[in-house]
């Protein structure tokens, strides 16, 4: 692992230094967990009670911290995003050798852009165009015409069905299904018909989609997925939906059909929305929440219940149940007061 000065690392996240510049840092580290070498960050404010204890070389932090800080310090506005810069660093994703492994099955119309790299048992279908410096990882499966751009990354097996287009630099981590058919059937009977799925799926740059996670192609428009997207593990977006810009959804979120998320929302883990409904850009969904009309607002909202003890619940349970016959009786009691 590489080793870093305090003023290297300075200028390479740009925060101000407060210390001495020649200060080595070798690894990153919490606040109650960190030994000398190391480098912590203080972002969220309920751990600021270690701060006064650390055994950190330095800490990165806000300006309005510095002067309870014990070592040095990288000051920033944003002490989270500074780490997550410095923590890059200190572990930069792995660059595979370029070329193409022995055992992967390349169509011999395929379309390699500079430096790519393609791993083992990867098998990749006929017109599909890889941009320069990608690395598609082992196991992975490309249909045909898809499109993968610029220094985008695959990591072990990722399926991308035809036709799928992939911006720049994005990040698929193991075991994601691109472009899948959505879930569409017709009513026959007793029976269901499949319906065809005739879309296509769009990806913009810089999105990352997680592992296990999959992304329905449209039924007959497509679906869309902006710039700057990010998805956690094993979530599920159903066909034509439309993700905004910078969106990001937590693990195990489902979209059901035909959504439209706006810009900037956050989507927390285990939420769902149904579909053929709205949300508006910089909207809060909390987790486990159930997105039943759309959203017009700007906002953060909640639907799920928090966990409480079990005896308590077991009383708000029955109380819940009561609640149709106590209506009935209030209903009752108006009535014969108009009366």
């Amino acid at each position: 692992m590489s080793s870093y000065t305090l003023g290297e690392l300075a200028d390479r996240v740009q925060a101000r230094l407060h210390g001495d510049p020649a200060c080595v840092i070798s690894r990153v580290a919490t606040l109650r967990n960190a030994a000398p070498g190391a480098i912590s960050f203080l972002a969220n404010p309920s751990y600021r009670r270690y701060l006064a204890g650390t055994a950190a070389s330095a800490v990165i932090l806000a300006p309005e911290v510095l002067e309870d800080c014990p070592v040095a310090a990288l000051v920033s506005e944003n002490p989270y995003l500074t780490y997550a810069r410095v923590a890059a660093l200190f572990r930069p994703p792995p660059q595979p050798a370029p070329g193409i492994h022995a055992s992967a099955r390349l169509a011999a119309d395929v379309r390699l852009g500079e430096d790519v790299s393609i791993g083992p048992n990867c098998v990749l279908e006929s017109g599909v165009s890889i941009a320069s410096h990608c690395v598609i990882g082992p196991g992975c499966i490309i249909g045909a015409g898809a499109q993968i751009g610029p220094d985008s990354h695959l990591a072990a097996g990722v399926t991308i069905c035809h036709g799928v287009v992939i911006g720049s630099r994005a990040l698929i981590h193991p075991g994601a299904v691109i472009g899948n058919d959505g879930f569409g059937l017709a009513k026959n009977g007793e029976a269901w018909e499949r319906i065809p799925q005739l879309g296509g799926l769009r990806i913009g740059n810089d999105v990352e989609i997680g592992a296990n996670s999959t992304i329905d192609r449209g039924a007959l428009e497509d679906t869309v997925i902006d710039d700057g997207v990010k998805l956690d593990s094993q979530v599920h977006v159903g066909h034509n939906v439309h993700i905004g810009a910078h969106t990001v959804l937590a693990g195990c979120v489902g979209i059901s059909g035909s959504a439209r998320i706006g810009r900037h929302c956050l989507i927390g883990g285990g939420a769902g929305v149904v579909g053929h409904l709205a949300i508006a850009d910089d909207v809060v969904v909390t987790g486990m929440s159930m997105v039943t009309r759309s959203i017009r607002h700007a906002g953060v909202y909640s639907s799920g219940i928090p966990a409480q003890p079990g005896k308590d619940w077991n009383r708000h349970l029955a109380r819940l149940r009561r609640l149709e016959s106590l209506i009935k009786r209030i209903e009752a009691l108006e009535n014969d007061r108009k009366g």
